[in-house]
């Protein structure tokens, strides 16, 4: 029983164990530190303007109906930054389909 209990407890996926994104803002760090923070949080909203964009360092993979892609946004000095592991909408993901 106790076999049982531990192996539903480790299949069985946790929202409490699951990475929170940090929000970051980009007008308030540099290119380097934003690359730094994605680093060291494995995940990261990065907030440009209005929107933003979603980042997940590997191991880390996009969620399901995203794909992995290079976003370029301007940082706290107004240089343009590349980034890479970013996760944006995939409009030829099965998941995205509409049967409608």
């Amino acid at each position: 029983m106790k076999n049982v209990i531990l192996a539903a407890a480790l299949l069985l996926p946790s929202s409490g164990l699951a990475a929170q994104a940090v929000e970051v803002n980009a007008r308030a760090h540099t290119c380097s530190q934003i690359m730094q923070i994605i680093r060291q949080s494995k995940a990261a909203f990065v907030r440009t303007g209005i929107g933003g964009r979603s980042f997940r360092y590997p191991p880390a993979r996009c969620r399901l109906g995203d794909k992995r892609t290079i976003v370029s946004l301007r940082d706290a000095n107004g240089q343009m930054c590349t980034l890479d592991y970013a996760c944006v909408y995939d409009p030829e993901s099965p998941y995205n389909w509409s049967l409608d």
